[in-house]
């Protein structure tokens, strides 16, 4: 994974994957990361989005408390429930159902030590509970549920509920920092929409 992370493209603080190339046995339902999403959504599950998060000294960026709302898909289909498209990268994103958000897991596969201080991803735990939260609304949200810092090792997979409220702040002491970011889904989307990344 890490061989196939030094291909891609460095500058950008997140490069979305198009092409899995040689990941694809491992993301697959019966590889070794695909298998956790399948735990937690049947054998259906397949990733849908890939993202590879890069953060080092001249990349150390921070962002702020948000939820995770939009899905990527091959090309525009005006489908009913499904707004606000946006093109990221030349890659087509729109907002669905946030049911559909709801019955999604993301996994991060940490390619480096990821320590206090070394910006580790935030997140309020149950706060995917609290549906669609608005801006207004997040930061009583984040008190009511509090933060965990997901500190990692080399190799370490978080999962977590794709519509969880997150955050990164800047590295203290930054060092290299490598998260494969992989959005999974089992389900087939309406009205013609399919999904790039599956």
């Amino acid at each position: 994974m890490r061989a196939f992370a030094e291909g891609l493209p460095e500058g950008e603080p997140g490069v979305r994957i198009a092409d899995r190339g040689e990941l694809g046995p491992t993301l697959a339902a019966a590889g070794s990361i695909g298998e956790l999403a399948v735990e937690h959504l049947g054998e259906a599950a397949r990733p849908v989005r890939i993202i590879l998060f890069d953060k080092t000294s001249d990349r150390n960026w921070s962002l702020g408390w948000h939820q995770d709302r939009t899905i990527w898909v091959r090309q525009r289909v005006e489908t009913p429930g499904f707004a606000n498209w946006t093109r990221k990268r030349g890659l087509q994103h729109v907002e669905p159902p946030f049911a559909l958000l709801e019955r999604m897991v993301t996994l991060r596969v940490h390619l480096d030590d990821v320590g206090e201080d070394n910006a580790p991803l935030l997140v309020a735990p149950g706060s995917h509970l609290f549906g669609r939260v608005s801006e207004a609304d997040i930061e009583d949200t984040i008190r009511r549920c509090g933060t965990v810092a997901c500190t990692a090792s080399a190799g370490d997979v978080w999962i977590y509920a794709t519509p969880i409220l997150h955050a990164s702040d800047r590295a203290r002491r930054p060092q290299r920092r490598r998260v494969l970011q992989v959005d999974y889904s089992a389900d087939e989307l309406p009205g013609g929409l399919e999904w790039a990344g599956a």
